[in-house]
């Protein structure tokens, strides 16, 4: 009997589907995994995916819930978009003299870093002025005053990783220790604090002797002082390499005044007064600003990176659409009626946070895959979405993963880790065509993360980008 080429091209989807399905649970079984743990969505067929395995189930997504974020905010803010902090003042300037208080006006940007303060100092400079003789008074007022949502996960740690929020921002809101040992053992090890100013101070010590590195640095805020305190203490061996340790701040309103006040100090600027919290007066004129990179490109630091703290300011911006200040329950709104816009309904999908840290967020599969679906017909945010995304084995968190088994650089994909969550959401690239497979992998589980992970790698790079089902149907 004679089939049609139609009819077998009809049915090749169909076995496709199968056959993937049958070869990913055969490898689940081998690792001894459960496929109840996972919600699993890849491919396309026209609207359909080519494998779905409790793809309908809510789960929780640790940080790929920044792929949501991301699609948003390239949504509402577009490529070339930059935020502008300015140095303000509403006082007369006598000779070189400022005869009041120098305000720091935030503008919500995330990457305020040391090299934006040094171009912000520079373009005061030429001002003229050399001596300003009253407060520096930061305006942190764009963004609302939580600095810890009560969304993100309760516990704080003061890792760099959860640093806290504000609109006036520094430096990821972190600061650098870093420790050398001394020239021999029994000396007290080299410590500091990058960079330094009035705001932070350093306690404690370290000894250079013993075995490899045993460095404990804790820090706590002195409510007296309006300091953020880091106690070191321990170990580095002879000749050891230079350890850091990245830590997050309390306030970051002080803490960016405190370094702006340092800054303009080492370019011949005086402040006589205090670093204060404040408002900008409306009359105020602006005397010098300092533009953020294009947006695109920070949202491309939170991606490939995984930057929990970029993704709440960028949420805060989105609350701005609504009103001010920006919050992130109000960001969190038109997040969640983007999702609705694109077909994804209240039953897939519940998110109170932006970052993914937090273990109350739940999305399914089906809904993570129509998302990166929807974002592939977006021509106006698509290629900057994409361009956001870790590549495998060349940088952010895929860096050394998929490096040596022919996935290198064929995905780029958004990973998300918590306790018992594993997952893995973006595209692969099938090398027979070039095209873009979306993929969706959330694993809800107590097996070992690395073995998780490994089974995932290699079914993507052995599946999507080797593969022959997905090739003959895509």
């Amino acid at each position: 009997m004679l089939v049609s080429a139609s009819l077998f091209h009809f049915n090749a989807p169909a076995r496709a589907a199968g056959v993937l399905e049958n070869d990913f649970r055969a490898r689940l079984k081998s690792a001894k995994l459960k496929p109840e743990d996972f919600g699993v969505m890849i491919g396309e067929v026209g609207a359909e995916a080519l494998l779905s395995l409790n793809a309908e189930r809510p789960m929780i997504p640790a940080s790929i819930t920044k792929l949501v974020t991301a699609a948003s905010f390239l949504k509402h803010y577009p490529p070339g978009t930059k935020f502008k902090t300015q140095l303000v003042a509403d006082a007369n300037v006598t000779g070189a003299t400022l005869k009041g208080s120098l305000y720091l006006k935030g503008a919500g940007d995330p990457a305020f870093v040391s090299e934006t303060m040094w171009f912000l100092v520079n373009a005061f400079t030429r001002t003229g002025v050399t001596q300003v003789d009253g407060d520096l008074i930061v305006d942190d007022n764009l963004f609302d005053s939580l600095r810890y949502d009560p969304s993100r996960q309760a516990d704080r740690v003061d890792r760099a990783y959860d640093a806290p929020t504000g609109a006036m921002s520094f430096n990821w809101n972190s600061v650098n220790i870093f420790v050398r040992p001394g020239a021999k053992a029994g000396d007290t090890a080299r410590v500091w604090l990058d960079p330094e100013n009035e705001y932070v101070r350093l306690r404690g010590s370290v000894k250079t002797s013993g075995k490899g590195v045993n460095v404990n640095i804790d820090r706590d805020f002195d409510k007296k002082s309006g300091q953020d305190v880091f106690h070191v203490s321990g170990s580095i061996a002879p000749g050891a390499n230079e350890y850091v340790q990245f830590k997050n701040i309390t306030s970051p309103d002080l803490w960016a005044g405190a370094n702006l006040k340092s800054f303009l100090a080492q370019r011949g600027v005086n402040v006589k007064g205090k670093v204060l919290p404040g408002r900008a007066p409306e009359s105020a004129k602006v005397l010098a600003e300092a533009e953020s990179k294009p947006v695109e490109q920070i949202v491309a630091d939170m991606n490939k990176f995984s930057n929990n703290y970029v993704a709440e300011m960028l949420t805060k911006h989105l609350g701005l659409l609504r009103q001010k200040p920006g919050t992130i329950a109000g960001g969190m709104k038109v997040i969640e009626e983007d999702l609705q816009a694109i077909g994804i309904g209240k039953d897939q999908m519940l998110l109170t946070n932006p970052s993914g840290l937090t273990r109350d967020n739940r999305i399914t599969a089906q809904a993570m895959w129509t998302l990166l679906k929807s974002v592939e017909t977006d021509f106006q945010s698509y290629p900057e979405f994409v361009a956001s995304l870790p590549i495998s084995g060349i940088d952010g968190t895929l860096k050394k993963r998929m490096k040596d088994n022919g996935g290198e650089r064929q995905v780029r994909a958004k990973t998300g880790l918590l306790t018992g969550v594993i997952a893995l959401a973006g595209y692969g690239a099938g090398k027979k065509t070039g095209k873009a497979v979306p993929f969706v992998f959330i694993y809800n589980g107590n097996a070992d993360g690395a073995l998780v992970r490994s089974v995932v790698d290699r079914f993507v790079v052995e599946k999507i980008v080797n593969g022959e089902e997905l090739q003959k149907v895509q």
